[in-house]
């Protein structure tokens, strides 16, 4: 059997099966997605910039999970964009394994921010007087500079290995853009190693931010329910509901995922490129859209920029 690691070695993408000649029509939804997408975390990062008020932990955390959701979002796009847009399914080996490395490596990002979030809730809540000294902007920063290094650093060995392997099969891949576990399965050669590494990088990145996020709540729980009065505990608890959103939205999608890859060997490859888009893509939509409704200042700073840009276009319609 002829291995092809070499230069001239490509993968085929795969789009939703069945729907082929409809392609350049589901570029349409797609392609707002992802401007929708832009638009929201650039505002996003934009109104905290701009605003004094904003500039306190909280929404440090947030604009960390923007920037995520914007790498995110470029990572996958010129792919997605190829397929749908251009027909064209073939990514050369070295384009494959760098979007690899910048998909996963933005997903342990988003992973990191989430659980950082989860703990400025704990202690907003928990310990509210201490809040401003426990998480001082430089503190911050170096969670900030924490989570990059952590990110990058797990995920720099994943395309230098893939890169040594031979590749012997069809080399057609299950989704709209390159994965490590998908693209290592293509390998003709012991992927053992490749194998224990990924899971290990999983456990210590996905499995142990989720399990500390969780744990987290189950402590801003107790401290909630000790708090004698409704209203205030109702308070308390609204001011985590834009985060559990952005959790539920990033992990359930990715629990499925997994699920269907290990349990599901007789499911339709529709749902499985169809569950990767919600995991990759509805996070960068929707957490903007959710963190706007649910914050007040974010919400009252994007309504008078869209207001005094529509007063200034009228002033200039009446001249």
């Amino acid at each position: 059997m002829q291995t092809l690691n070499h230069n001239g070695t490509t993968f085929l993408l795969m789009g939703l099966p069945g729907l082929e000649k409809m392609y350049i029509w589901l570029s349409i939804p797609l392609c707002t997605m992802y401007i929708v997408a832009v638009a929201g975390n650039s505002l996003i990062l934009w109104v905290v910039r701009s605003e004094t008020v904003l500039h306190q932990p909280m929404y440090y955390f947030l604009s960390m999970l923007a920037m995520t959701d914007l790498g995110l979002s470029f990572s996958t796009l010129p792919s997605m964009l190829a397929i749908y847009l251009l027909g064209q399914q073939q990514v050369e080996v070295n384009a494959c394994l760098a979007q690899l490395f910048f998909i996963h490596t933005f997903s342990i990002m988003e992973s990191s921010v989430l659980l950082s979030m989860a703990f400025d809730r704990f202690v907003a809540i928990c310990n509210p007087l201490r809040y401003t000294t426990i998480l001082p902007s430089p503190r911050v920063a170096g969670l900030g500079f924490a989570i990059i290094v952590r990110s990058v650093g797990l995920h720099v060995p994943a395309p230098i290995m893939l890169k040594r392997l031979p590749y012997c099969h069809s080399g057609q891949l299950s989704h709209s853009y390159c994965l490590h576990p998908d693209v290592m399965k293509l390998a003709c050669a012991d992927t053992r190693v490749n194998s224990a590494y990924g899971l290990f990088v999983v456990l210590s990145t996905l499995g142990l931010d989720s399990m500390l996020i969780v744990a987290s709540y189950v402590l801003i729980l107790h401290a909630v329910l000790a708090i004698a009065s409704q209203a205030e505990r109702l308070k308390a608890l609204n001011t985590c509901v834009s985060h559990i959103c952005a959790v539920l939205l990033f992990y359930t999608p990715m629990i499925g995922l997994s699920m269907i890859h290990r349990f599901g060997k007789q499911a339709s490859p529709c749902i499985r490129v169809l569950l990767s888009y919600l995991h990759f893509l509805m996070p960068p939509v929707l957490n903007p859209i959710v963190y706007t409704i649910k914050t007040k200042q974010i919400r009252e700073k994007i309504l008078h920029f869209f207001q005094s840009n529509g007063a200034r276009r009228r002033v200039r319609q009446e001249h």
